[in-house]
C-alpha cells in the first residue's frame, strides 16, 4: 500500500490502526513480528513518522489470536542477548497462525527492542530456555553456536518408567521430517540425530523423570527418540499416535518436555554463560492435577 497524501498522522502505526479493521493489538503484533516492511524489504518500526507516498508491504490482516495466559520470564538481559524461560504453548517465532502470540513478538513489545531476533527456537509445546539477540549484526555469531553444536543443552522429560530399559544410553538414528507431515520418522541410513538419555528418578505410579542431552538438533528429535525407546513423553500429541495438532486455546496437559539449561561461551564477549530454567514439569509435581488438565 502507498500512504495517502492530505492526511495528518503522526506515525505509520497511527495511520494503520485507523485504516485497518484488525484493531490496535493486531497491528502492534504485526509491527513486533516484523511483518510490515518498507520498499527496501526491511521491517518498519511502529514509530516511523508518517510520510505521504511511502510504500508499505504486509502479508495480510491477521485474525485475533487466543492469548497464551502464561508468563514469559526474562532470565538474563544484557546489551547483546536476552535469555527467556518460555512457557508451554507459546511459539518462539511467528509462523502460520501464531504471530502476535509468540515469544518474539511479546519480547519486542515488552522490552521495546524492535530488532530483537531469535538465535534458535523451541517447539510451541516445549517449555524452557530460548536465546534471543539484541543486535542484528551479531545474530549470526550466536546462530553459528547452535549450528556448530557449541551450545550444551540439557532437557528434562516425564515419561513412563520401564525397569527393563537400560539407562543411561546414547541413541543414534537417522530422522527425516517431510514438509507438510506432522511427524518425523526414523529411516535407514547414516545417523543424523544423537541423544544421551539418563534416568533421574522414578515413582511407584509408573512415571520416570529423564535427563536428555541432545548432541544434534533434528526436528522432534527428543520426542522421536523417547518414543523409539518405548517411553513416549507424556502429553505428546504426535508420538506414538497422532492426536493433534493441539488447537489454540487448549492449554490442558502440556507436553512434559522442558529445556532446562543452556551453556555456552559468548562469541561476542567471551563470557562463559550457564542459564537454568526455573520451571518444573507438572506431571512430576502432581500427575493427578496434570491428567485432569488443571
Amino acid at each position: 500500500m502507498r500512504l495517502p497524501a492530505g492526511q495528518q498522522w503522526a506515525t505509520v502505526r497511527e495511520h494503520l490502526v485507523r485504516r485497518l479493521a484488525a484493531g490496535a493489538g493486531v497491528v502492534d503484533g504485526m509491527f513486533a513480528a516484523g511483518l510490515i516492511v518498507g520498499a527496501d524489504g526491511r521491517p518498519v518500526p511502529a514509530g516511523t513518522p508518517y510520510a505521504p507516498g511511502m510504500y508499505l508491504w504486509f502479508h495480510r490482516e491477521l485474525p485475533d489470536e487466543v492469548p497464551v495466559p502464561f508468563p514469559l520470564e526474562v532470565v538474563h538481559r544484557d546489551e547483546h542477548i536476552v535469555v527467556v524461560d518460555k512457557p508451554h504453548f507459546l511459539a518462539t517465532i511467528p509462523r502460520g497462525s501464531h504471530v502476535t502470540q509468540t515469544a518474539l513478538a511479546r519480547l519486542r513489545r515488552e522490552l521495546g527492542v524492535p530488532e530483537l531476533g531469535a538465535a534458535h527456537r523451541l517447539d510451541r509445546l516445549t517449555a524452557g530456555l530460548v536465546l534471543f539477540t539484541v543486535r542484528p549484526a551479531e545474530r549470526g555469531a550466536y546462530q553459528t553456536l547452535f549450528r556448530d553444536r557449541r551450545v550444551r543443552k540439557e532437557y528434562e522429560a516425564v515419561a513412563p518408567y520401564d525397569p527393563a530399559l537400560e539407562l543411561p544410553r546414547t541413541v543414534r538414528s537417522r530422522i527425516v521430517k517431510e514438509r507438510g507431515v506432522l511427524t518425523a520418522g526414523e529411516v535407514e541410513g547414516e545417523p543424523n540425530a544423537v541423544t544421551r538419555v539418563e534416568l533421574l528418578g522414578h515413582r511407584p505410579d509408573g512415571l520416570g523423570r529423564y535427563r536428555l542431552l541432545p548432541r544434534t538438533g533434528q526436528t522432534h528429535q527428543l520426542r522421536v527418540h523417547m518414543n523409539a525407546l518405548g517411553v513416549p513423553i507424556l502429553g505428546d500429541p504426535l508420538y506414538p499416535v497422532v492426536t493433534g495438532p493441539v488447537p489454540a486455546g487448549d492449554f490442558r496437559r502440556p507436553l512434559q518436555l522442558l529445556a532446562r539449561t543452556l551453556e555456552f561461551t559468548d562469541p561476542v564477549t567471551g563470557v562463559e554463560h550457564r542459564f537454568s530454567s526455573g520451571r518444573s514439569l507438572a506431571a512430576w509435581t502432581s500427575r493427578e492435577a496434570w491428567a485432569a488438565g488443571q
